[in-house]
């Protein structure tokens, strides 16, 4: 009776040994067996990202002619308003260096843009990240500022030789300063305990008496600039709901982020030129 017992219990017995042995490992054994198994696991992710990239490619040539040629239109005319954009950007670049001159003001910290694929999403209940496919090889550093067109993506959390994680702003360990447009006191921002399969949210704090919002009348929060990090002006989210703090001094808040974040397939690093 006792084997039998014994035999039932052998793989708990087994998993508490490995458990306690994995303990006792010192920190920079750990380090470097995750790091490992990261790069032996990021070639199978991207090589997964490129087979999803050429199944897109063969369905669309699935399409019609009549369908490419009505999508060649939309193109066409996305193109031409784009360049107009540009040519309105550089305008008002230029402006912007010609009141610079003038007032003597240092120039805003300037970024290269990357743009990356995204190769993997992992949204638990622990953290909310994307795998993206560039890393070391494309001078991709720990911390940089990752965007899209509807704002901020997140930031760079772990840079690999081909891969990077990037830890979204739903994640709750991010946080930023930001600010309500149309008004320049700084506030904090914190990515939310957002479910699995929930749209993202986030949360904010050391909110002025002064700013109200409501699901019908939402405001729009912005990166401040402070910090560092992310460049001033970035769209964050929509402030859904304010309320006072428990201090009466403040108000803390809800902020409903794009929806987009979930579904990303292409996002843009952006890399300081002067890291210093």
């Amino acid at each position: 009776m006792q084997p039998k017992r014994f035999d039932q219990a052998r793989p708990f017995l087994t998993l508490g040994i490995l458990i306690a042995g994995w303990l006792v490992v010192p920190v920079a054994v750990k380090s470097f067996v995750r790091a490992s198994f990261f790069e032996f696991q990021a070639p199978l992710a991207v090589a997964a990202s490129h087979v999803r990239d050429l199944q897109d490619y063969w369905g669309l040539r699935l399409h019609s002619n009549d369908e490419l040629i009505q999508a060649g239109r939309d193109l066409g005319r996305l193109t031409a308003s784009y360049e107009d954009k540009v040519q309105e950007n550089g305008a008002l670049q230029d402006e912007i260096g010609r009141l610079e001159g003038l007032l003597r003001l240092p120039s805003y910290a300037d970024f290269r843009l990357e743009h990356a694929r995204v190769v993997q999403r992992d949204f638990s209940g622990w953290w909310q990240q994307l795998v993206i496919r560039k890393g070391k090889n494309f001078g991709i550093p720990v911390g940089a500022p990752v965007i899209f067109a509807g704002g901020v993506v997140g930031r760079v959390k772990e840079v690999r030789a081909y891969t990077a994680v990037v830890e979204l702003i739903s994640d709750p360990s991010v946080r930023l300063a930001a600010k309500v447009e149309g008004d320049d006191h700084p506030i904090s921002y914190q990515g939310g305990n957002n479910p699995t399969f929930g749209p993202p949210e986030g949360v904010i704090e050391f909110v002025p008496l002064n700013i109200y919002a409501s699901s019908t009348i939402p405001k729009t929060l912005l990166t401040s600039g402070l910090g560092g990090v992310f460049p001033p002006n970035l769209v964050i989210g929509q402030i859904t709901s304010v309320e006072p703090g428990t201090d009466g001094l403040f108000k803390t808040g809800e902020v409903r982020l794009d929806p987009r974040l979930s579904s990303l397939t292409e996002v843009t690093v952006l890399v300081p030129i002067n890291p210093e």
